[in-house]
């Protein structure tokens, strides 16, 4: 849930880096929530509204982090309108180090983790 809320807190944020999980924890939770609001859909007309408003609320959130998880493996947003190779590159591990898209997530995330446990122990 908190990789969902991370990337929500970047709603239209086009620019850096997303890690692979942060990219597929986000799909996998919107799907359910997807799924769970089309099944509450089917029970009554009322409320078919909601699936739509929420695809409509996630989608430039879910562009954006697409965006951004191809810069993370060095490539041009513009891929992800390529299928089958956005979903090869957004499985791919991104480089490692900084690239021209910014600095690498995994050591951004190792770096916060090791200031929130200094904050802590002391």
């Amino acid at each position: 849930m908190n990789w969902y809320l991370i990337v929500l807190k970047k709603y239209a944020i086009f620019s850096g880096r997303a890690r692979r999980k942060e990219y597929w924890m986000f799909t996998l939770f919107s799907t359910i929530v997807s799924i769970v609001l089309t099944i509450v859909a089917t029970m009554g007309e009322q409320l078919s509204i909601l699936s739509s408003i929420y695809s409509l609320a996630v989608f430039l959130p879910s562009l954006a982090v697409g965006v951004r998880r191809m810069h993370d493996v060095g490539k041009s947003g513009w891929f992800l309108l390529i299928p089958i190779y956005n979903l090869i590159l957004a499985c791919t591990e991104g480089d490692q180090g900084e690239n021209s898209y910014g600095a690498d997530p995994k050591i951004e995330a190792a770096m916060n983790d090791d200031a929130l446990d200094s904050h802590l122990a002391n």
